[in-house]
């Protein structure tokens, strides 16, 4: 009986192994699911307004009055602040008197020439009469060139007397400074009672700018200058609210980085380098403007920028691993039946990013598609965007 029930168990497992079914190879997949996909540019910016000036004096002189103070609201054209005027006015009263001299030298010039004019008419019918000499003739028709010609240069002269009146009638108009655009005043640099020299430099009374529109001057990197474009929406955060996405519109791309526009780096790089190529990274300022009619946005705040090279809703989405590129620009997804066989179908893909691709066709929601064959290591890398 031992020895039979050896025998029984001996071919009980023989016949166990032998009846086994195979093993089922085990496959990675993920679901076919619907959701939402964006191909994002991720840059960093800074907020300015969208129109900044420094407004100035032209004139030197004392600060009279000033008008307006910090985060006043002005018009273009408005009053901002009143220069000392006397050096102006008495300048403008020298020039006034200068001109008059001019006026009344003319004046005389004129009768002159009249008079000698009448003289050279009278000598030349005396000489033809033969009652008076060649002299006397010759010095009438040089007198009266001479005359003619003093009067074309004091007719000069009064063109430049005019233009000195016209400069320092600017000048006085210019002791009234005035805003130059409607905004509000962000800085107040002169004070009333300072004395400005305008000789120097161009010194600054006030700074203006324009809240109601602010515009993010964000840095985008050369790999990706050309997924974005003009009129492309965006959406960005601020530190002081990480959780509030603004939105914004891109409003152009500057044609050449910032370093180039400020001091042709780029040729002094290309020279120094042997090859003539540069290893700096390459970045070009995209200007987005973004509504601000609550002035939350402050000028030099930095801005986290999304701008939305594409997006899809409620889409069909794979891992991107899922999808292959075979012959030509064709792509490919293998599905997991439900009796664990695989079926390789050919797919249209959309939007990607770096984690999920769009579907648009091919593929239903709820089948699985495969990530990796069993005993790779790591999930399929055979998809290239």
């Amino acid at each position: 009986m031992t020895c039979a029930a050896a025998l029984l168990i001996i071919f009980s497992i023989a016949l166990f192994f032998f009846l086994r079914s195979p093993e089922v190879p085990e496959y990675v997949t993920a679901p076919v699911r619907i959701g939402d996909i964006e191909n994002a540019v991720l840059a960093t910016g800074r907020i300015d307004a969208i129109e900044r000036v420094n407004v100035g004096a032209q004139v030197s002189g004392q600060v009279k009055s000033l008008k307006v103070k910090l985060g006043d609201r002005v018009t273009k054209g408005q009053l901002i602040a009143e220069i000392d005027d006397v050096p102006q006015r008495n300048d403008l009263r020298n020039a006034e008197a200068a001109l008059n001299v001019v006026k009344a030298d003319l004046q005389a010039k004129q009768a002159q020439l009249k008079q000698a004019s009448l003289r050279f008419k009278r000598q030349r019918q005396m000489l033809n009469e033969d009652a008076s000499s060649r002299e006397d003739f010759e010095t009438a028709e040089t007198t009266l060139a001479s005359t003619r010609a003093e009067l074309s240069a004091l007719n000069a002269k009064l063109v430049q007397a005019q233009i000195d009146v016209d400069k320092k009638k600017v000048d006085l108009g210019y002791t009234k400074v005035v805003a130059p655009m409607d905004g509000i005043v962000i800085a107040v640099v002169t004070q009333q009672g300072q004395t400005v020299n305008s000789s120097q430099s161009a010194p600054t009374i006030i700074k203006l700018a324009r809240l109601d529109v602010m515009t993010i001057k964000a840095q985008i990197s050369e790999a990706d200058i050309t997924r974005i474009s003009p009129g492309q929406k965006a959406r960005f955060t601020i530190f002081s609210e990480p959780d509030k996405h603004y939105d914004a519109t891109l409003r152009t791309v500057e044609l050449a980085p910032e370093s180039v526009m400020k001091d042709d780096s780029l040729a002094s790089s290309s020279s120094a380098s042997g090859s003539g190529t540069s290893n700096a990274s390459v970045y070009y300022n995209a200007l987005l403007d973004v509504p601000n009619p609550e002035n939350r946005l402050r000028i030099a705040m930095t801005a986290q920028v999304t701008l939305l090279a594409g997006e899809a809703k409620n889409t069909l989405l794979v891992p991107i691993q899922a999808v292959h590129k075979v012959s030509g620009n064709k792509q490919q997804v293998q599905i997991l039946n439900s009796d664990n066989r695989l079926e390789t179908r050919e797919v249209k893909t959309g939007i990607t990013n770096s984690v999920d691709i769009q579907i648009l066709d091919g593929v239903n929601v709820g089948e699985h598609v495969v990530l990796s064959q069993p005993g790779e290591k790591a999930p399929g890398e055979g998809f290239v965007s």
